[in-house]
């Protein structure tokens, strides 16, 4: 099947709707342009860093129905490509089910995933794919049960949030009340319910990044697998993540199982974030995100295509090229502070290795643990790659105006 792209900002152009402008859609956004995409980009803020490089920007509350409703049907996209988890996803399945244009990558990955309950199902009870022991609960009184039931250390994540939100590892009884309440208070659409996850003892945890795209032969949608990467997490958030983890190749091949598994049942055309983890030749499903992946941030500079220009690609019909050309790592850049109006100094020194980059998201708003930007760098190993962006990332300073 022949792809047709048109001109931006004509009659014959190709419209794309981002619902979410985070910095993942903004690299989303620059892939798209320089496929000659007409990009829309909404949020809930104003000055979002994918608005701030897309044709068109809209602030607005993407769970009110109405409003969203609203959005699409005056913007008539030809695809709709949701960036974060907080939309009324109810809109989505109708928009799709009445064919006025496409979800990416489908209205059911959209609506499942957006909600722990939903994906840890599907994997486990429908796939029947390897997880940890699991309980949900949706008052303090069943939580108190659940988590007696599960045993400690356990986690617990409330269904719907997102980068580390709400989410706390609960060592003993004395712990689960206050566990309750961060939890209550950190979910983006707060359903009053939270997943008890048993802890399991692994090795380490990597994302999957996998893509679903049309072989553009055939027409047949086929399943492409990038190189593992490993990542470090601080209170459910991701810090660093490097490219490629070393693992076994029994542990590849199960982890290439799942995730085909899992984005199959899914269905649509783009990348997913499959997170998994992983001890020996052992392997459980954790998480998947249907969209690009903040640890995947990594692989601007790893792959040949990014994982933004793989999403770009795969959800307009074109071929993809999942191979890496080096090993490398990101850092996170963290406010640091409360502020906005925020500046951005020492970058020289950051830059001052030849095999570093760095991408400052421009969001109008800091707070102490909020990344502002990220730090690649490429070296001969992953240790020295992860130790080259730590310390180029620790040298950047934040400046309160």
């Amino acid at each position: 099947m022949q792809v047709s792209i048109g001109t931006p900002l004509q009659s014959s152009a190709f419209k794309v709707l981002l619902l979410g402008s985070g910095e993942l859609g903004k690299e989303v956004v620059i892939s798209l342009q320089r496929l000659g995409v007409e990009v829309h980009a909404a949020d809930r803020y104003d000055h979002a860093p994918a608005m701030q490089v897309a044709h068109f920007a809209y602030t607005i509350n993407m769970a009110d129905p109405e409003a969203l409703k609203k959005l699409i049907r005056d913007v008539k996209p030809h695809l709709i490509v949701p960036e974060i988890e907080a939309i009324a996803t109810e809109v989505l399945l109708e928009i799709e089910a009445n064919k006025e244009t496409v979800i990416i990558p489908s209205a059911k990955a959209v609506n499942l995933t957006m909600n722990r309950e939903g994906i840890r199902r599907l994997a486990a009870e429908e796939l029947g794919l390897p997880t940890s022991a699991y309980r949900f609960a949706d008052s303090l009184e069943n939580f108190r049960a659940a988590c007696d039931d599960i045993g400690y250390p356990n986690f617990v994540k409330p269904v719907m949030s997102s980068s580390g939100k709400g989410q706390s590892r609960v060592k003993s009884f004395a712990e689960v009340d206050a566990a309750w309440e961060y939890a209550m208070q950190g979910g983006r659409v707060n359903q009053g319910k939270v997943i008890v996850e048993a802890q399991i003892d692994f090795d380490f945890e990597i994302t999957l990044l996998t893509v679903r795209a049309k072989n553009p032969e055939t027409g047949n949608v086929e399943t492409h697998f990038c190189d593992p990467i490993g990542h470090r997490q601080d209170s459910g958030d991701y810090v660093e993540s490097w490219q490629p983890q070393i693992m076994s190749a029994i542990a590849l091949a199960k982890a290439q199982q799942i995730a085909d598994k899992v984005t199959i049942a899914l269905d649509g055309c783009g990348i997913f974030g499959v997170e998994l983890f992983v001890k020996g030749d052992d392997v459980w499903f954790s998480e998947v995100s249907p969209r690009p992946h903040d640890t995947g941030l990594v692989t601007l500079a790893t792959q040949f295509q990014s994982e933004f220009e793989l999403h770009a690609r795969a959800i307009l019909g074109l071929p993809v090229n999942t191979k890496c050309h080096s090993v490398g790592a990101s850092a996170v850049i963290y406010a640091g502070v409360d502020d906005n109006n925020l500046s951005f100094e020492n970058i020289e020194q950051a830059l001052s290795h030849p095999d570093t980059d760095i991408r400052l998201f421009g969001k109008p708003e800091g707070f102490t643990r909020r990344r502002m930007g990220v730090v690649t760098a490429r070296a001969e190993s992953t240790d020295q790659a992860r130790e080259i962006a730590q310390q180029a990332a620790k040298s950047v300073h934040v400046k309160q105006n």
